[in-house]
């Protein structure tokens, strides 16, 4: 089983009003600019998306919500992302109720298990439903390590089809396909680790800046993928001091005033996020409006 996985899914914010609920028509809307920019797929629900500040109910009708507005366009996943194994199995029960076409599973939340354990819990995700899994692997975040190693020992789940690497470490991509060959299909999770990615054999990027800067993100995977490398080097220098705040602990709040600057969305986390403030504003807001100051004029191709 390998589904149609390739090229630019973000991993899209939720919106929320002032009072913190769930505006489920922004996110809609923004989700449509991202189709109409030329995204790939989707992946509702993981971290950007504040998967683990929802409630079970309102997770439920976020993917209700989405899936309907996608109408099959584009595949749509989402994150599994939930402290137990049971309570995983159960959600992706619901999310295939739902209509998902897939999840990108993470470990089980706050305990952090060993490599029998953290097995045991993909291969029991994997098995709840018959939809196909990307495993999240996430260790500077989630301080569980799935290793090449273990993704060879998982080759034996016909619906683990794919990873989404985000150790911090590219090697990782070489290994992988010299353990398991093309057993998987190799997503990067990290943004400012893109280019290096595909260059070493990843053929999808869960992306996070995507969410405010889709076009320079689109151009930057066209490029690249075309094999136009001086002018994907270029684009990504401009785009890497915004890539670079995808890798901080306040990653959603940094995601969110940049697409508050660029008019695609709210600024608005829930708690225990909130907006930032002071000094730290003011830092994000320059990188981000230097970054808006500076856009490049992108290939006519690469549009």
């Amino acid at each position: 089983m390998h589904p149609d996985w390739r090229g630019v899914f973000p991993a899209l914010t939720t919106q929320f009003r002032p009072d913190q609920s769930i505006d489920f028509e922004a996110t809609v809307r923004h989700l449509e600019i991202l189709i109409r920019s030329g995204i790939h797929g989707v992946i509702l629900l993981g971290s950007v998306g504040e998967n683990t500040a929802l409630e079970g109910d309102e997770k439920r009708a976020v993917l209700r919500h989405l899936v309907k507005a996608v109408n099959g366009r584009i595949p749509v996943l989402t994150g599994v992302a939930e402290y137990t194994t049971a309570g995983a199995c159960r959600f992706a029960a619901d999310a295939a109720a739902a209509g998902v076409d897939g999840f990108m599973v993470l470990p089980a939340m706050v305990y952090k298990a060993d490599r029998r354990e953290t097995l045991a819990h993909f291969r029991a995700v994997a098995r709840a439903t018959p939809l196909p899994v990307m495993i999240y692997n996430n260790p500077v975040s989630y301080y569980v390590d799935v290793t090449p190693e273990m993704f060879a020992e998982l080759a034996d789940e016909p619906t683990i089809v794919a990873i989404k690497e985000s150790s911090d470490n590219v090697r990782r991509f070489t290994d992988l396909v010299n353990l398991t060959g093309d057993r998987f299909v190799l997503f990067c999770g990290v943004d400012d680790l893109i280019l290096e990615a595909l260059l070493l054999g990843a053929v999808g990027w869960v992306s996070g800046l995507v969410n405010a800067f889709p076009e320079e993100n689109r151009a930057l995977w066209d490029l690249a993928t075309a094999g136009r490398w001086e002018e994907a080097r270029a684009l990504y220098r401009w785009y890497t001091p915004l890539l670079h705040l995808d890798t901080r602990i306040k990653l959603v709040q940094y995601i969110k005033l940049a697409m508050a600057e660029t008019g695609l969305g709210s600024e608005m986390v829930r708690a225990p996020r909130l907006p930032l403030v002071g000094e730290e504003r003011d830092e994000i807001r320059a990188i981000i409006r230097r970054a808006v100051a500076t856009r490049p004029a992108l290939p006519a191709a690469a549009r």
